[in-house]
């Protein structure tokens, strides 16, 4: 049995693709950098996992020893502005690693970068692949163009974009030719260069069957979505960085993850022929999938909240609104609570279904407008903002984003703790206990916040006279929906 792992598992891509191996009884070990964030995953129990980070040649070695074919589906894009170094740096020791191991094959998802004037996210794909193929191991370069797929970060700004605005404003990169691809195809063809009996070395081009602009692209989702025609306004005065700002503010991907995602729509993202994958790898005898079939299967995901992963379910620690979240280890911790308890005859049980709930479609249980204010000043200063949701509307595991926080902690029916990931001058959590004391169930409802500074200290100053208005109104509320079951 092959041994095969699997990078970049908490993201969009390897999450899905690590249930396909499966399916194909491979013998799957995956590497993460923080092993919780992926426990809550059904195939958990079904992987070994090494935990490692590509910045670390020794831990790299420890990922891939005895491993004979590798995928490497990690993307540094949001790191700063020299993420192209850290690509390059982190592609390198995975490949003298790799080579260390004796490792048989690396399999590489990048990005179709043909076009002369390619973006720097692209030329830094471009480098990654350079850079892995650098030692003896066969790469195997497999590059797509937009991905469509319930959850895919391409996905929610095409829906978003053509949902929210009847009429819209655009660059001329509207008008420019892409090739986008089923995320379903795209499995297709990695988990197939999974089986490959013998090493390939190699760039190859994926892409579906049709070639459109990206203004026939959302036209196309109109129509599916019983929308009418989208007007579109062309203006060459939208650059890059206003662009990506603008989805920002209208779509939940945020600026830093909408920045690379327009800077490649600039360029022309269209197979090369001459590149073709068919000789070593077949279409599915069904043929790829249309744009609008690719939609409809992924609207028919969201609507029956089966969406496997999200953009949203990586995080890279070194993310903009990460940044402001660390303090020096000599600085100290002091930490600011607001804390709340209640009591209820209403069942433990219900208690937890209520508090699970918490977030996206459901809201925040009260002082909604308060929210909506913090999460619009969030997207304005670059973070994830409101707009992120969640996966499934009524259940959360360890990782999940959940609007401007993810899940850090979850014992099912006794503690839910979410970390903030909104741009902060600290660090801060919110966090649910429930318990059964003397007959009774007890919540306990607490905002933590580690400042960062004098600024921190001040912010929580300027915060906590709101903090009356949202805490103590959220855990009633919550209280109250769970009576509703009873």
């Amino acid at each position: 049995m092959k041994k095969i792992l699997v990078t970049g598992a908490s993201g969009y891509v390897g999450g899905r693709l690590i249930q396909e191996l499966l399916i194909k009884n491979f013998d799957v070990r995956v590497m993460v950098r923080d092993p919780r964030k992926i426990s809550g995953q059904p195939w958990f129990s079904k992987v070994s996992v090494a935990q490692a980070s590509a910045e670390h040649p020794d831990e790299l070695d420890k990922a891939l020893a005895g491993i004979d074919t590798a995928f490497y589906l990690i993307h540094s894009i949001n790191t700063g502005s020299n993420f192209d170094e850290t690509e390059a740096r982190i592609a390198q020791n995975f490949a003298e690693a790799a080579q260390r191991q004796k490792v048989k094959q690396i399999v590489y998802l990048g990005g179709i970068a043909n076009d002369k004037n390619i973006s720097k996210h692209l030329q830094s794909r471009k480098q990654t692949g350079i850079s892995l193929a650098s030692t003896s191991v066969p790469v195997m370069e497999i590059r797509a163009g937009i991905i469509i797929g319930s959850g895919s970060a391409s996905f929610e700004m095409l829906r978003h974009l053509t949902h929210r605005l009847p009429v819209m404003t655009t660059p001329k990169w509207v008008l420019n030719r892409t090739q986008p691809i089923a995320i379903r195809d795209v499995l297709w063809y990695l988990e197939h260069a999974a089986e490959l009996t013998q090493p390939v070395k190699g760039i190859f081009d994926i892409g579906g069957p049709e070639v459109l602009t990206y203004e026939e692209m959302m036209q196309t989702f109109a129509k599916i979505s019983g929308l009418p025609k989208r007007v579109i306004v062309k203006v060459p005065v939208l650059t890059p960085a206003l662009s990506s700002m603008w989805i920002g503010l209208v779509t939940p991907v945020p600026t830093s993850i909408a920045r690379p995602l327009v800077h490649s729509l600039i360029s022309e993202v269209v197979a090369d022929p001459s590149r073709s994958i068919d000789a070593i790898i077949p279409k599915p005898v069904e043929g790829l999938l249309p744009l609008a079939t690719a939609i409809e299967l992924a609207l028919s995901k969201i609507s029956a909240n089966t969406v496997e992963t999200r953009w949203s379910d990586a995080k890279s620690l070194t993310a903009p609104w990460a940044k402001a979240q660390s303090d020096p280890e000599w600085a100290g911790e002091k930490t600011f609570s607001d804390k709340r308890v209640r009591e209820t005859d209403i069942p433990a049980a219900l208690v937890w279904e209520a508090i699970e709930k918490i977030g996206g479609d459901h809201g925040w249980y009260g002082a909604g407008h308060l929210w909506y204010l913090r999460g619009l000043m969030d997207r304005m200063l670059g973070g994830v903002g409101l707009r992120r949701g969640r996966r499934d509307p009524d259940h959360l595991h360890i990782g999940d984003a959940l609007d401007f926080w993810r899940v850090e902690e979850l014992i099912p029916g006794q503690k839910l703790r979410l970390y903030a990931e909104m741009i902060l001058p600290g660090k801060a959590w919110l966090q649910f206990e429930v318990s059964t004391v003397d007959g009774k169930t007890r919540v306990v409802q607490e905002a933590l916040f580690s400042p960062r500074g004098l600024g921190g200290q001040l912010y929580w100053l300027v915060v906590a006279p709101f903090h009356t208005l949202i805490f103590p109104t959220m855990l009633r509320n919550i209280v109250k929906e769970a009576g509703r079951s009873v």
